[in-house]
């Protein structure tokens, strides 16, 4: 079921209002915090150190994880990429968007497994509110940096309320990391990352787009801003410096649970280059009013990349990985430092979703949505008391796609128990992820009846949200 509230009704909705959490020194101050938002293309739960990697070395985002609330329970609001871009920029769940896979394969679904899955949006429909619309509005300089993914040059983030954008196209991933960023030899087309043309030989995407983004931070500081920095590392090619993959290469023992030096590297320049942003905020003088959230878009990529004959990562001891919707392919790193309110150094179980950024930045900005029809829900009290509760304990999840991990599947999680339902036998799995975060103990058969009260959720939510759904392929001949 679409929402039929358009943007100028939203826009009208929209006010400034008083924040309700009386402590925070923005608050007080009278001031719009900015917003740095930092997201990472395919990083895994465990792939940072502060998170429980033994290969990868992230000493600067481990110091902002210490500043920061660190989220245990923080999830995607898909398994893939675009859906889950979809969601922060709305507030609301990919499959209310019908943004339930990336962008190019949208409109040609596979023919030839067992279910046909639907044909999707592959653009973000301009009749949605954005974050950035909203914050805009409020006296924002929205700007963009870095992967876009939500659909083709009439969609692009200057029509979804960014003033400023570079790097933004249709695809999901950049030829090479290796300027100039073009070519055609992977993909077999020719793809590029517009904006970037003045480079240098040698020059590294992840550190290019972040000068591209203290570039206008220099600019625009002296007003509140909205920085949305999305970058293209860690997915692949895995692509990274020499000397940093050497580094990795000599540190690599067998008994490590991450085994790619590679995409070590990969995770290393990333974690540079988060040093230079806060040391930017530093140096300007702004830090103590920006806001920075760190997140990835899904889970890890456990298979193996087109130029490697090992694993990409390692999600352990989460399940699984990329397009499944085992924790492997949606738990997701999380850290959020806002400053002089948000609990520095302290670590929150409760679980919150992409879906939920919406509504937090903008009551963290002051903002007042009155009427507004979105799924996510604002979890700033949670900065201020990591164990405070919030109004929901259920959340959901709806990927009706074929994955190298999984067949298509919605899933939900109620408190601490989580449920897959798969549609081509319509089987369900039930875990207990307090007890077995793993998920290598399915309960369905020793508790049938929670089985059965999860499955009458997700199938209600699944209809009131419009979920489209897979179809029988009556072509298809099981072997």
């Amino acid at each position: 079921m679409k929402n039929n509230v358009s943007r100028r009704d939203f826009m009208k909705w929209a006010g400034i209002s008083t924040l309700s959490i009386a402590t925070s020194t923005i608050a007080q101050n009278n001031r719009k915090p900015n917003f740095l938002f930092i997201l990472v293309d395919d990083l895994g739960w465990s792939d940072l150190a502060c998170y429980g990697a033994d290969l990868h070395e992230t000493p600067n985002i481990d110091r902002l994880a210490s500043q920061s609330v660190r989220f245990s329970n923080a999830y995607a609001a898909s398994p893939v990429c675009s859906p889950t871009r979809a969601s922060i920029m709305t507030g609301k769940y990919p499959a209310r968007l019908h943004i339930t896979v990336w962008h190019e394969s949208s409109k040609n679904p596979p023919r030839d497994r067992q279910l046909i899955p639907p044909i999707t949006e592959g653009d973000l429909p301009h009749d949605e509110v954005t974050i950035a619309e909203v914050l805009h509005d409020a006296g924002y300089y929205t700007a963009h940096i870095g992967k876009w993914h939500l659909g083709d040059a009439a969609h692009y983030p200057q029509t979804q309320g960014f003033d400023a954008d570079i790097g933004a196209t249709m695809w999901g991933a950049p030829n090479t990391f290796f300027y100039p960023y073009s070519g055609s030899d992977r993909f077999g087309e020719f793809r590029y990352v517009p904006g970037l043309e003045l480079g240098e030989p040698g020059e590294y995407l992840t550190d290019r787009l972040t000068d591209e983004a203290m570039r206008i931070i220099d600019k625009v500081h002296n007003r509140p801003f909205f920085m949305h920095l999305a970058y293209h590392t860690v997915h692949t090619p895995m692509q990274a410096k020499e000397d940093v993959i050497a580094y990795y290469e000599k540190k690599l023992k067998p008994e490590m649970k991450h085994q790619n030096p590679v995409y070590a590297a990969m995770v290393h320049s990333l974690d540079e280059n988060v040093r230079r942003l806060l040391d930017k905020l530093d140096t300007l003088g702004i830090a103590d009013n920006t806001v920075v959230v760190f997140f990835s878009d899904n889970g890890g990529f456990i298979n193996n990349d087109k130029m490697q004959q090992i694993p990409v990562t390692d999600n352990a001891p989460l399940r699984s990985g990329k397009g499944s919707l085992y924790e492997g392919g949606i738990r997701e790193p999380l850290m959020v430092r806002w400053p002089g309110v948000s609990k520095a150094g302290t670590i929150c179980d409760t679980p919150v979703s992409s879906i939920d950024f919406f509504p937090t930045l903008i009551d963290m900005a002051q903002i007042k949505l009155n009427g507004a029809k979105i799924d996510g829900i604002s979890f700033a009290k949670l900065l201020i008391n990591p164990d405070a509760k919030l109004e929901r304990n259920t959340l959901f999840w709806h990927y009706p796609h074929y994955y190298a991990t999984t067949t298509p599947v919605s899933a939900v999680r109620q408190d601490n128990w989580k449920l897959l339902l798969y549609f081509e036998d319509q089987h369900v799995e039930l875990y207990n992820l307090v007890a077995d975060p793993g998920e290598e103990n399915d309960l369905a058969e020793l508790h049938p009846d929670k089985a059965a009260e999860l499955r009458r959720l997700l199938k209600a939510w699944l209809k009131e949200t419009g979920a489209q759904l897979p179809e029988p392929n009556p072509e298809f001949v099981k072997k």
